[in-house]
């Protein structure tokens, strides 16, 4: 059966990455979530897609000048669904306490050596903190990232996060020792996922908002697919 993850939550049916997506994504039965991380300027890592504050804020500046305690007061409904109340930036430490999630695809962004460093290493202590090191898997289209986790948390899982084919995503994905490729949906032919599951890949395709392709997608054989809209998902393939 292809499982359902969805993407920063609900994103097509609340403010995406918010507490209040996630929350949406459970009600749905789907107890999978991809979100995106990047680091505070005090070290915590907060669920927020962009480097900066501007599309889901309105808010000039960069998610690293701040800290946590000040980003936590930012309103990240901008541009999202319609939605009454304000949606704070969270903390991922917040998402771990409040949503019971089987399983999380953490996505980190292209990073500095060091910031990648720092974050894969965030990563690993909040999650023995709540004991989930069994429940995640850091993600990334980095190099940088992938690197930094397989040397300084070996014990997590990785996944490659493949948006074009110019590098053979299945070869990256080994040099990394990746369990997980999540597979931009137009590069996911039946050739590349039957090879890649071969290879002891995981597919996660994404991102999968229409009734037809996700019906395509499970018909091929894909072990997951990455939406907006979990209860569409949900309708659609679980019927």
């Amino acid at each position: 059966m292809t499982l359902i993850y969805g993407h920063r939550g609900a994103k097509g049916e609340a403010p995406e990455n918010t507490l209040a997506s996630f929350q949406r994504c459970l009600e749905h039965g789907v107890d999978r979530c991809e979100l995106d991380l990047h680091l505070s300027r005090d070290g915590e890592l907060m669920v927020i897609h962009d480097p900066t504050l501007r599309r889901t804020t309105g808010l000039r500046g960069k998610v690293a000048e701040h800290d946590a305690a000040d980003l936590v007061g930012r309103d990240a409904r901008k541009g999202g669904p319609g939605w009454i109340q304000p949606c704070p930036i969270p903390r991922l430490a917040e998402l771990f306490e409040k949503c019971r999630f089987e399983h999380w695809q953490l996505e980190v962004k292209s990073a500095s050596k060091n910031r990648a460093a720092r974050t894969v290493q965030a990563i690993a202590a909040l999650a023995q903190q709540y004991g989930l090191e069994k429940h995640i898997t850091i993600t990334s289209s980095s190099r940088t990232v992938l690197s930094a986790a397989r040397e300084l948390t070996p014990h997590l899982q990785r996944g490659l996060v493949a948006e074009y084919a110019w590098l053979d995503p299945l070869k990256v994905a080994a040099h990394y020792g990746c369990h997980l490729l999540a597979l931009n949906w137009t590069l996911c032919t039946p050739e590349r996922l039957i090879k890649a599951q071969k290879q002891g890949l995981h597919v996660s395709v994404w991102t999968v908002n229409e009734p037809a392709l996700m019906r395509r997608l499970a018909d091929f054989g894909a072990d997951s697919i990455i939406t907006d809209f979990p209860g569409l998902a949900v309708r659609t393939l679980r019927g």
